[in-house]
């Protein structure tokens, strides 16, 4: 008999985007004619924009001549989406990030999983809570936590609530962990780090020897000019950090695929036996191994959001989704609705009106507003009695929504 891994039965019941998707299923098999508007899974829905398309067609243009044809591409990027990367996302805000150190991948999701294939086991690894489910699922299936308990909260994680009370920002653990995971701005609350705060983290990492794994997925949508986008912009940071950054949600490549991780030289880990170890050539062989790049028209699309026309074509997009997520922040605040986020980020985080658990209250906006959104405690066990909403939706939509709020209050 084959054996499975068994972690992957330690796993709660489903992905809560499956979940999700299976009960507005239902309900719309059972009310066809409601007309149900999405502000759940953070998906865009506005085009790419028209400097992407053009290196797009101008490279599948390249695919289809003998002396212009590529095949295999080198796995860790093209150097000329690397260069475009280093120079535009790093060095033009002071920051020294060499092209060599970026990685081009198919998804920051997909980075965010397969960073542990160059940790070991026996890290202790800490999450906020509320957190994007990937951080914690992926360690589940690398076999780096215990069961989960009654609260759905695993053992062998440390957790750092992030609520109200805190201002939604978590303190530093209160015992040594080895693996940090910070999201900024944060999915789901849609707050924002300050200088100040990534400073804390890092000194804490520097002192414990610790390695912080930064998702920066959506600092295109920071408007705050005193907030960092990088965590790179901190003193000290490229001893002990490495960021995740993707093009999905930035210039909507989520149905192209395509992100990539920064990986600085200096970055080390230790072995079981106490020598040190760069991170960077083991992610390296990592990235070699399993993954044989993005393709070439994709990473052309990508290199072109750098272009002059691509700049304003993203800003003008990242700009369209931050009004939607004013307006859905402006009519909870109106209905007496507590509402957080949706300033330098594309999500609304608002606390659920009457005491409602987050799972009552997506039933409740399902059934009598045909709205469709996340409940907070998808997120973990801080999550409970909140619900986020996506700004990713049209203008029509997003202002037909902040109507039918109403009718749940």
């Amino acid at each position: 008999m084959t054996y499975i891994n068994d972690n992957y039965l330690k796993l709660n019941a489903g992905y809560l985007f499956v979940e999700i998707a299976r009960r507005v299923k239902q309900f719309s098999d059972e009310n066809p004619s409601a007309k149900i508007i999405r502000l759940g899974i953070g998906d865009v829905t506005e085009p790419l924009g028209p400097a992407v398309i053009q290196a797009m067609h101008a490279a599948v243009d390249e695919m289809a001549v003998r002396s212009s044809f590529r095949g295999y591409g080198p796995e860790q990027g093209y150097d000329f989406l690397r260069e475009a990367i280093a120079k535009n996302d790093y060095r033009s805000r002071g920051i020294d990030i060499d092209a060599d150190e970026i990685f081009v991948s198919d998804g920051s999701k997909c980075d965010v999983a397969n960073i542990l294939d160059v940790f070991g086991a026996n890290n202790v690894v800490a999450v906020q809570d509320p957190v994007y489910p990937v951080y914690v699922d992926t360690n589940v299936m690398a076999g780096h936590t215990g069961p989960a308990d009654a609260s759905g909260r695993y053992g062998g994680l440390v957790y750092l609530p992030a609520t109200a009370e805190n201002n939604f920002v978590p303190e530093l653990p209160r015992q040594r962990v080895d693996l940090i995971y910070l999201c900024y701005p944060n999915n789901p609350t849609g707050m924002v780090a300050t200088k100040e705060m990534l400073k804390r983290w890092v000194d804490y990492a520097r002192e414990n020897g610790s390695i912080i794994l930064y998702d920066a997925a959506y600092e295109a949508y920071i408007t705050d000019p005193s907030i960092p986008h990088s965590i790179f912009e901190i003193e000290g940071a490229r001893e002990v950090a490495l960021e995740f950054r993707s093009f999905s949600k930035t210039a909507g490549f989520t149905g192209v695929r395509c992100a990539f991780t920064v990986i600085p030289k200096g970055l080390k880990a230790k072995t079981q036996d106490g020598r040190e170890a760069a991170i960077h050539p083991l992610w390296n062989r990592r990235h070699c191994t399993k993954f044989n790049g993005v393709s070439y028209p994709v990473q052309r699309g990508a290199e072109a959001i750098y272009s002059p026309e691509g700049k304003r074509q993203t800003r003008e997009t990242i700009e369209f989704y931050l009004t939607n997520a004013r307006l859905v922040r402006e009519a909870l605040t109106k209905l007496g609705i507590q509402a957080y986020g949706g300033i330098n980020a594309p999500y609304v985080w608002l606390k659920t009106p009457g005491g409602l658990s987050s799972w009552d209250f997506f039933d409740k906006l399902l059934h009598e507003a045909h709205l469709v959104g996340t409940p907070g405690s998808g997120f973990g066990t801080c999550g409970e009695g909140y619900f986020r909403l996506s700004a990713f939706n049209s203008r029509a939509n997003v202002e037909e929504a902040t109507h039918r709020f109403a009718k749940i209050t």
